[in-house]
């Protein structure tokens, strides 16, 4: 016979063990909202999308990356003219603050250079 004791712990342990169950493997965080006022980009199989976006001089300029798919060589973003470079883990919203001090247009791209957009900022 099973004492009160022994069933109410048998009971919590079976519980734990439901809500306790590991995220299969490969399976990425769920990307966080962008900040207001930001531009998302998404890294996929083609490239960058959108591939080119524009800012006014001066004001605050965020881009928020994120990688959907391991099909593309875009697992990091490259500035080239800001000596920038982020890893895009898969899943995961990165953010990269762009400066908007003068006209420009800056290109971002992916590691390997395949894929090319850019931030033209007026």
């Amino acid at each position: 016979m099973i004492s009160g004791h022994t069933l109410a712990l048998s009971i919590v342990v079976a519980a734990l063990a439901v809500g306790c169950k590991e995220k299969p493997a490969g399976d990425a965080a769920p990307a966080s909202p962008a900040p207001p006022g930001a531009v998302k980009i998404t890294a996929d199989e083609n490239g960058f999308k959108p591939s080119s976006v524009s800012f006014k001089k001066g004001e605050t300029a965020t881009l928020v990356f994120t990688r959907t798919t391991d099909d593309t060589c875009a697992t990091e973003v490259v500035f080239p003219e800001l000596d920038v470079k982020k890893d895009l883990p898969k899943g995961t919203a990165v953010t990269i603050d762009i400066p908007t001090d003068k006209d420009r247009k800056l290109t971002f791209q992916c590691g390997m250079g395949m894929y090319k957009s850019s931030v033209v900022i007026n």
